[in-house]
């Protein structure tokens, strides 16, 4: 591996981060009170991938949720070695593979439940619904439970982003 490609790390003022204009990856409210959240729980340890003029490559929800818990600075990698090009590409990439993930369903449940006897955190800290969250500890049956990737989610975004109401 070349380390030509290094990168730097520093904080950035939010102020003089700029989003990607064309950026395809959109943040509903209720996601980034979900990223705040976890920001104000666990502090801002996922940096947010820039280039040097401050334009975001990774990270247009993490510095939305620091805009709305009114944080001046945020812990920044700089990358100075990509073409236009690839940073245009590396925006699509570094959002569409984080969807090629799956669960290990049984290590989850056991990882939920360990930490809700701990009792120490919210576990709606962990991004997932109560309603999932839920579903693994109220299982009356010995029937699987089944956690958000196994969920089609391309036709479930498109019936959120189409439709007016759940009926249609």
């Amino acid at each position: 591996m070349s380390h030509d490609n290094v990168t730097n790390f520093e904080y950035r003022k939010v102020s003089d981060l700029i989003p990607y204009a064309r950026n395809a990856r959109t943040h509903s409210d209720a996601q980034i009170t979900k990223l705040a959240g976890s920001i104000k729980e666990f502090g801002f340890i996922n940096p947010v991938i820039i280039s040097n003029d401050g334009g975001i490559l990774a990270g247009h929800g993490r510095v939305m949720a620091a805009r709305k818990l009114g944080l001046k600075e945020v812990p920044c990698v700089i990358e100075s070695h990509l073409t236009e090009v690839q940073k245009r590409a590396y925006i699509l990439a570094d959002n569409r593979l984080a969807l090629d993930a799956g669960w290990d369903e049984s290590m989850l449940k056991l990882e939920l439940e360990e930490l809700q006897k701990l009792g120490e955190i919210d576990l709606s800290l962990t991004g997932f619904t109560d309603k999932e969250i839920d579903s693994f500890f109220d299982v009356g049956d010995d029937e699987d439970v089944k956690i958000p990737d196994e969920i089609d989610y391309k036709s479930e975004l498109e019936i959120v982003i189409s439709c007016e109401t759940e009926e249609e």
